[in-house]
């Protein structure tokens, strides 16, 4: 089955969206009108040539500027030998390089391998090897990193930069505060390799390449359930379909809100993860909008001086994002009157941060769902529904969702059960993992996610939580979001997560770990509060209080290591 094309997927199938749908959008996707993302944006670039397209630390580039550098770019890496099909691996955070870098690229024809730049050696190893990516462009500050593996992996071409690139005399200035004053650069030696300063100024011959919707854009790894993570294939097609559904989607917040001249996008999420580069920086592309890249968003205090900076219209994140923004005194005295749009993804978004981010700014969060393997979104909640909803929304244009029990067959509605995706958006399958591809697609073509959900009589999605994360107690379910959502629900406590471990009686038992607002919160108190909303095989069993919760480098909680460390950070409390 071709999942690039919308009309390969019969929508009366059972699974397919039901019951209300929002007035004004189509069930089925609306056409794709470009070849290629490299066609989306320079077709934008041809119409607002001197708009600005992207600006980062206070320095902005036009789309015009973004096309003649990727385009630079794109000839640099045709002069290195590497042709369509060739594996680029970027291992940046957000700065003007990553965008221009991925447009040359995508020009080139090359496929993109996205590396999150704060991976250790070993995980950084794999994705090369993985990929059989010849050529890096990485970051300075982690190229002593990439100087441990290189050898063993199959790159020949790398280009360094900087984080003051392409950002003329104040780039220098930071360059020599980063490395000088900072000292955030460790030493490195990469022989042989080139400087992206001087790939983008050297002008050199580029011979257009052919790049169709067929043709793979992007590697997007992701985790697997051997722990190793695996190329999602991710095709042009794939990612212009996500563009078009989410961009109907949107549709629908600027008929409630009104529709700006340009609209500001705050990437507060970084490119190298699958939400923000669909969300942000691709549907930007398409509307020709302005895309502010935050560099750090874990700097609560230098993102929130970007948001007071200028007018914006539309952020995605988080939920703990959202709830480290509301703990910052200066970001109450915001002007949110321009806002559009806040997506909420990555994970659930609790009621009782909703809640407060709606008392404090006046917006609403609309929670989607999306995986790496979807390019990325889903489903969404409609952006004109007057107030938050747990759910996660309905099923984007031309996607199917299917709940499906252990063997394979749909449950009832409102009875949870696997979430099945099928859709245009949906990955062609792992990279050089046929076992993995196989195991991931069902006989009759749906995507079997690994998540848990019920879908209602409407047909509106509720995430329960990841299979892998499902505590056992006494052969009874129990869903670790639930019990995060009643312990954050407590006044005292900032964040919470909960994992199952061994017990002898029940099989397993609820350890829960808290992040507490402050420090005179009775741990008898939150037992309390949790006995009152939880039933008994529910409830934690013991409670942890912890400085801190590990989190991926895009804010995610990180259960696994809750579960593989093998004694208490702080001291225990026996619920």
């Amino acid at each position: 089955m071709d999942r690039n094309t919308a009309d390969a997927f019969d929508l009366r199938a059972r699974g397919a969206q039901a019951g209300e749908y929002p007035n004004g959008v189509a069930r089925a996707m609306g056409p794709i009108d470009h070849s290629s993302l490299v066609h989306l944006l320079d077709e934008t670039a041809e119409k607002f040539p001197g708009r600005t397209a992207i600006t980062c630390m206070g320095r902005s580039m036009t789309y015009g500027d973004l096309v003649a550098s990727s385009a630079a770019f794109a000839g640099f890496l045709q002069s290195l030998g590497l042709r369509k099909g060739d594996r680029l691996a970027l291992v940046l955070p957000n700065t003007l390089t990553f965008p221009v870098a991925f447009a040359g690229a995508m020009r080139a024809g090359l496929i993109i391998v996205c590396v999150n730049p704060l991976y250790t050696a070993r995980e950084m190893e794999h994705q090369l090897r993985d990929a059989a990516a010849t050529a890096v462009l990485i970051l300075e500050n982690f190229a002593h990193v990439l100087q441990q593996v290189i050898g063993r992996t199959a790159v020949k071409h790398v280009v360094v930069t900087t984080i003051g690139d392409m950002m003329g005399v104040k780039g220098a200035l930071l360059r020599s505060f980063i490395r000088h004053v900072r000292r955030a650069v460790p030493k490195f030696s990469l022989p042989g390799h080139y400087t992206f300063r001087r790939a983008i100024a050297r002008t050199l011959p580029f011979l257009p390449v052919d790049v169709s919707t067929d043709d793979i854009a992007l590697l997007q790894y992701t985790g697997g359930t051997t722990g190793r993570s695996k190329g999602a294939i991710l095709t042009h097609g794939n990612l212009l379909s996500n563009i078009v559904q989410t961009g109907q989607w949107a549709e629908l917040a600027y008929s409630a809100r009104g529709r700006p001249l340009q609209v500001t996008y705050i990437c507060a999420l970084p490119l190298y993860h699958i939400f923000s580069l669909t969300v942000n920086l691709f549907t930007s592309w398409k509307q020709g909008g302005h895309s502010v890249l935050v560099p750090n968003p874990r700097d609560i205090p230098a993102l929130v001086k970007i948001l007071k900076r200028r007018p914006w219209h539309f952020l995605a994140g988080l939920n703990t994002l959202f709830n480290a923004l509301l703990q910052n005194d200066e970001f109450h005295k915001l002007d949110f009157s321009k806002v559009k749009l806040v997506m909420g993804g990555g994970t659930a978004v609790q009621g009782a941060v909703a809640e407060r981010w709606q008392a404090v700014t006046g917006t609403i969060i609309y929670q989607g769902y999306g995986l790496s393997e979807t390019s990325p979104v889903v489903t969404a909640n409609p952006f004109n529904a007057p107030r938050f909803s747990s759910s996660v929304g309905l099923p984007l244009p031309s996607t199917q969702i299917a709940i499906r029990n252990e063997f394979g067959a749909d449950v009832e509605r409102g009875e949870p059960g696997e979430i099945y995706i099928r859709g245009p958006q949906v990955m062609q399958g792992y990279w050089r993992n046929p076992e993995e591809t196989a195991q991931a697609f069902s006989h009759d073509g749906y995507f079997r996610s690994g998540d848990i959900g019920k879908m209602d009589k409407d047909g509106h999605l509720y995430l329960v939580d990841r299979k892998k994360d499902l505590i056992l107690v006494s052969g009874f379910n129990v869903y670790p979001n639930e019990i995060e959502e009643v312990a954050v629900s407590h006044h005292g406590v900032f964040e919470a997560a909960a994992i199952g471990v061994p017990d002898e009686k029940s099989g397993e038992s609820v350890k829960l770990f808290v992040v507490l607002r402050e420090s005179g919160l009775s741990m008898k108190d939150l037992s309390a509060h949790c006995a009152k909303h939880l039933t008994a095989y529910k409830r934690p069993k013991e409670i942890i209080v912890v400085e801190s919760l590990p989190k991926s480098p895009i804010g995610k909680i990180l259960r696994r290591e809750l579960r593989s460390a093998h004694c208490p950070l702080e001291k225990s409390h026996p619920s």
